[in-house]
């Protein structure tokens, strides 16, 4: 059921510049299996001066690129994050094996970040052909599953369905240095309600959640051990935030401005006025171990 949700949102169409501008990133790396377009810009009829947000998927980190310490730095610490631009349109793209994608979005891997972003809307927007596409899609269809029973031992025994995405996302949020506003998780229901209202019975329901759904309220009806949930987020916290510092230094190796793009984000998020010195550029991986104690202290990133 979920499979089949996903497979009617993924493959949904994209602009042509969406789908042109995927094509571009799937040639730049060997053993491109399909492009997934995620993020914001999904709602944006304008795409000039945003930065898009791909997620490039392969048969092997080994095949993906010509240089050795870059399919390690892949595998090691999933995925790598490269800048691109084509035809006037800037993105980002992340790159990740299927087996990675299979694994991140079952929840079998210390980081929530992927399977977190694929409970949202995506769309496929290159792929290498049908038996891969369904692959892909199979993969991404997890992630509800993942989330629902991650986050069940703190969800309240009656909720509406907007808090129960809300409060799931909050939880992931919190598992990761993020720069956002405290609304954030609920603007996220918020801007599309119907994709999340569609797929929540199939989400309980495959991940085996006693739940009874009356419009939008919801009732659960197992017992749920809280203090074991509490465990299991603390070491979620504590492990994403690693994983983040990790992938934001790997980040200044691989993407180009990826010191300032970094600021953006945050400035962009938190309402801060972070400013990049010509220093910082020269020497991303220092600037980022430097302005860390101060985002945190400062509560632009948590």
């Amino acid at each position: 059921m979920l499979t089949d949700l996903y497979r009617n949102e993924l493959s949904k169409p994209v602009d042509a510049q969406v789908r042109g501008f995927a094509a571009d990133v799937a040639a730049r790396h060997a053993g491109a299996l399909g492009v997934l377009f995620y993020g914001s810009c999904l709602r944006e009829a304008r795409l000039d001066g945003l930065m898009l947000d791909f997620y490039l998927i392969v048969d092997s980190y080994e095949r993906a690129y010509d240089r050795a310490w870059l399919a390690r730095a892949n595998a090691l610490v999933p995925p790598n994050v490269f800048h691109a631009r084509w035809q006037g349109l800037v993105a980002k793209y992340a790159v990740l094996s299927l087996d990675d994608l299979q694994r991140e979005c079952r929840g079998e891997t210390r980081s929530v970040s992927v399977w977190a972003r694929f409970c949202q809307p995506a769309r496929l927007a290159w792929g290498a052909g049908l038996p891969v596409a369904d692959r892909i899609i199979s993969a991404v269809a997890n992630s509800p599953v993942t989330l629902m029973n991650a986050a069940r031992p703190l969800l309240p025994q009656e909720t509406d369905m907007r808090s129960l995405w809300s409060s799931a996302f909050a939880l992931t949020y919190a598992a990761e240095l993020r720069a956002e506003r405290k609304e954030r998780p609920g603007a996220v229901f918020d801007a599309a309600p119907d994709w999340y209202r569609s797929i929540t019975a199939a989400a309980l329901t495959e991940a085996k959640l006693d739940a009874e759904i009356s419009g939008t309220l919801i009732r659960f009806r197992d017992a749920v051990d809280r203090r074991a949930g509490e465990r299991a987020w603390a070491r979620r916290r504590r492990n994403g935030k690693l994983i983040s510092v990790a992938r934001l230094a790997k980040a200044t190796a691989t993407f180009d401005g990826g010191i300032d793009y970094l600021a953006w984000k945050i400035n962009r998020h938190a309402g801060s006025d972070i400013r990049i010195s010509d220093w910082q550029r020269r020497h991303p991986i220092l600037a980022g171990i430097t302005l860390l104690p101060q985002l945190l202290k400062s509560g632009a990133v948590k």
